[in-house]
């Protein structure tokens, strides 16, 4: 039976049975900030100035400086980079909830034992590593480490370890612990002959690879005896735990750093990694022996929230043919990003590791200010392959690269690019621009994931957008009142009284994203209950357009000018009661403005319709503003 969904209802016990502000204070440090508010620098963005808000009543957070917002699930998402349903599982074993699951079944406890048993497994193991670092036999390894710049703390902050030479040390030392054939084979830590399980790792320097959250879920292992017949480098194999395409080395230790600098750059190795973080560049990451795919790419955007606004993608390769390969197919793969990708090839071929051995920290930091744009070096690379002497050469080559030029997003930078490759090959530009603008309208073959139906968040989603609200102009006392008035309604919807629901139905407000928050209000009191919290405010989300949830996030934070219950009943009531009145007084005008277009003699019964209508509509005002 396939994995069920959660409820709402457990979803929604969830979130009020986990206080966001103890959630929130293990990443961000938070001080009191007025009645039910709490506020700290933003773990979003780097700043100076606090601009992020917790609201534990309302259960949501909003970062004012970068528009970050949503509830205590969305936060640990955020922060650890985990899906939906894995987040509510860890929280709901946090808070000892028991899930349950529709439509099917949630992980039994032999499923989760069995994993957890994994884990376990591999943190023994990494532990084991780690001490056999420090023995005598271990010398190779820790001469290897010394001659590249690396010393005991550098081994301590990245968990580098030894595994001893030998074919049973590490099978026998997780057998005292209890682990049976049957979990020791489903590791991968382990190779099987006739006589058995024996040792995978034997003689090597061992590297543990890592989920964003920091469990140790496979090892890469790099050789450092000539008498070893095994590959340089060998990775755990494919196991329930380790999928090599969905995991990139440092990516625990990056991750915070990326999401801060909307940058990550994507080395090659895991001594790459260590190099560069030592030297500042904290947002380095590696693929765990394989090629930089759309499994890495997945992780990659989320936690650039790759959505258009910014970031960058730097890759460093060597110079040589491996690397230039390794560069074409990164610009393969380039058309999943938003991002900026970028490419950098340090002096004389050096990877990071070696430049900063040669050359000091410095060096690698400005490696990256070297960086090209992924389309030109890629470009570069292509023309190389052709005789650009020839005029045959040079349209071969021409017909090479110009596919590549109407890839490229920007469809202001085309022109401009196919003006620079024309002076590369030496032909008009004119023909050149000519080429690309064909190629460009030419259909294209649908990506291969989209054929084998991927999900539409591994397709391509790049969208020219433009803004469908204007933002209101708060200096307006309209624009001002209508917004106080939507802060009661986002965060005190039970404060509003039946009466008060039925005329918000056919109140009109001025500002048209004003408008569409107040239409997603009126759309959730009608399916959820009017209750303050983050289900309340989710469920008026999830009927607003996406450019709304913004400023829906605001308001769910924006401190209410009360003190007491009291003080905050009354203040909603005065608020609505001004929105409402707004309503009448627009209404009175748009009477007034047709009473003015009829003639009393030819239209007397509607001329007196509209007179009764403005005599009812001045009766309520006064009533509302109780003069």
């Amino acid at each position: 039976m396939a994995r069920g969904r959660i409820p709402e209802s457990d979803i929604d016990a969830i979130r009020e049975r986990t206080p966001i502000e103890e959630v929130v204070g293990e990443y961000v440090q938070l001080k009191p900030a007025g009645h039910d508010s709490l506020k700290g620098l933003s773990p979003f963005k780097d700043e100076k100035t606090p601009s992020f808000h917790v609201r534990p009543q309302m259960g949501t957070y909003h970062c004012f400086g970068c528009g970050e917002s949503g509830d205590v699930i969305a936060f640990l998402m955020a922060m650890d980079h985990t899906g939906f349903t894995e987040t509510v599982e860890r929280l709901a074993a946090r808070v000892g909830y028991e899930l349950h699951y529709e439509n099917g079944r949630g992980p039994d406890r032999e499923e989760k034992g069995r994993r957890q048993r994994l884990v376990d497994a591999h943190k023994i193991a990494q532990e084991f590593f780690e001490r056999q670092l420090y023995t005598r036999e271990a010398a190779a390894a820790q001469r290897f480490l010394g001659g590249r710049g690396f010393d005991g703390a550098a081994a301590k902050r990245f968990g580098v370890g030894y595994a001893p030479q030998g074919w049973s040390h590490l099978l026998k030392h997780l057998r005292d612990h209890g682990f049976t054939e049957e979990e020791l084979k489903a590791t991968g830590m382990f190779s099987e002959g006739r006589r058995g399980l024996y040792d995978r790792f034997r003689g090597r320097l061992i590297w543990p690879i890592r989920t964003i959250t920091g469990e140790t879920i496979g090892f890469g292992a790099r050789k450092l005896f000539e008498e070893d017949q095994g590959p340089k480098y060998l990775n755990t194999p494919e196991t329930a735990l380790y999928k090599k395409s969905q995991v990139l080395y440092g990516i625990d230790l990056a991750k915070r750093k990326i999401a801060q600098g909307q940058q990550v750059v994507v080395v090659e190795g895991y001594t790459d990694v260590m190099a560069a973080h030592l030297a500042g560049v904290e947002t380095a990451v590696a693929t765990c022996g394989t090629a930089f795919g759309a499994g890495h790419i997945k992780i990659v955007r989320r936690l650039l929230g790759d959505d258009g606004s910014g970031g960058e993608v730097i890759f460093t390769f060597d110079g040589d043919e491996a690397g230039q390969k390794a560069a074409l197919h990164a610009f393969q793969e380039d058309q999943r990003f938003t991002a900026q990708t970028y490419v950098c090839v340090a002096p004389d071929g050096m990877d990071p590791c070696d430049l900063r051995l040669a050359r000091g920290d410095r060096a690698v930091r400005d490696l990256l200010e070297t960086k090209r744009p992924l389309f030109e070096f890629a470009i570069r690379v292509t023309l190389e392959d052709y005789d650009l002497e020839t005029l045959e050469g040079r349209v071969r080559a021409m017909r090479a690269v110009v596919p590549m030029i109407a890839t490229i997003r920007d469809p202001a930078l085309r022109p401009a690019y196919a003006r620079r490759v024309a002076g590369w090959i030496g032909m008009e530009p004119v023909e050149v621009e000519r080429a690309v603008d064909a190629a460009a309208r030419a259909p294209r073959e649908p990506a291969p994931q989209q054929q084998s139906g991927a999900q539409p968040e591994e397709q391509d989603v790049h969208r020219e957008e433009t803004r469908r609200f204007e933002v209101p102009d708060l200096r307006d006392p309209a624009a001002r009142m209508e917004r106080e008035a939507l802060e009661v309604l986002v965060q005190q919807p039970d404060l509003v009284a039946d009466s008060q629901w039925e005329v918000l139905a056919r109140t009109r407000v001025r500002y048209a994203l004003h408008h569409e928050v107040l239409r997603a209000v009126l759309a959730a009191a009608g399916e959820a209950s009017r209750a303050p919290g983050a289900a309340w405010v989710n469920a008026i989300c999830a009927h607003a357009d996406p450019e709304a949830h913004g400023l829906i996030a605001q308001l769910s934070v924006a401190q209410i000018p009360a003190a007491t219950p009291d003080q905050l009943t009354r203040y909603a009531a005065g608020i609505l009661n001004r929105l409402l009145i707004q309503e009448l007084v627009a209404r009175k005008a748009d009477k007034l403005a047709e009473l003015n277009r009829l003639d009393a003699a030819r239209d007397r019964e509607r001329w007196q319709a509209v007179q009764r209508d403005l005599l009812e509509l001045e009766s309520r005002r006064r009533q509302l503003a109780g003069t």
